[in-house]
């Protein structure tokens, strides 16, 4: 179990290779005091758990520094590759499946996208992505409440995506641990839907305060719900002064031509110059 939010480890993750259906199942590797090495799954007996862990406590700090070392190599990953990778993070109902969806397929001519998405349980999402014609990699965390960077290293090995193209990450529906965990990302997304409180920025900081984009959603649905755009637009800025904001509609494509210039020159702004390699 995680101290940090109280959510199972990275080794409860189920990761779905949608296009090849395979399911990459659960085991690791633990060393006893008296150098017995035990390879057990998640599905095995409490027991063996209970004699590996004993009483051990992990502290928060070595929790966080280890995924940050991993997150480090992830971004060592993704640079070495012309990769942008960007992690999507918000409450659930928030429209960000519907929102990728929308900007994969108005993208897919100019951008080569792929992605990991994340959510405690089914391959619904990954499903939708998939009709898109996205390679698309599913990681189930079961009890987790976010992804890690561990579990993002597993899943780009399934997912390989190619070379000079847009890794997006779709965490698990959740405001508050996902701001906790670097998955080495070049850039948080936070995404925030009108039917939504406009106070959300200021309820949960961390997460506001972590991202460089807020994306504001549904806007088509204004005129049918209590949503002060500007005061929620104040509320963002007073955590995070620099965080950019769009307002858009997956639906009618309202304000998406201002986020894909955003993303197009992120996508520049991520390659190697061709002079780097002489």
């Amino acid at each position: 179990m995680c101290i940090t939010c109280g959510c199972s480890d990275d080794a409860e993750a189920k990761i779905t290779n949608l296009e090849n259906s395979e399911i990459e199942h659960n085991h690791h590797t633990h060393t006893l005091a008296d150098g017995t090495v035990i390879t057990h799954s998640h599905s095995q007996a409490s027991q063996i758990h209970a004699k590996i862990h004993n009483t051990t406590i992990s502290l928060e700090q070595n929790i966080l520094a280890k995924n940050n070392l991993l997150a480090a190599q992830n971004r060592g990953w993704f640079k070495g590759r012309n990769i942008l990778a960007l992690n999507l993070m918000s409450s659930p109902g928030s429209g960000k499946t519907t929102l990728l969806t929308r900007i994969i397929n108005d993208l897919k001519h100019q951008l080569s996208i792929s992605v990991i998405e994340g959510d405690q349980e089914t391959t619904n999402d990954a499903q939708k992505i998939k009709e898109t014609g996205c390679k698309v990699v599913q990681i189930n965390t079961g009890t987790g409440c976010h992804l890690d960077a561990s579990m993002i290293e597993r899943g780009l090995q399934q997912l390989n995506p190619p070379l000079n193209s847009v890794v997006m990450i779709e965490n698990v529906g959740n405001l508050v641990c996902p701001a906790l965990f670097d998955l080495g990302e070049q850039a948080k997304v936070v995404i925030l839907s009108v039917t939504e409180g406009e106070d959300k920025p200021i309820k949960y900081p961390h997460i506001f305060r972590a991202s460089e984009v807020m994306i504001l959603t549904k806007i088509d649905l204004l005129p049918y719900v209590q949503f002060d755009v500007q005061r929620c637009i104040e509320y963002a800025r007073q955590v995070n002064p620099q965080i950019q904001i769009f307002q858009v509609s997956a639906t009618t494509g309202e304000g998406l031509a201002n986020l894909y210039s955003w993303l197009t020159e992120k996508v520049a702004q991520s390659k190697i110059p061709e002079s780097y390699f002489g």
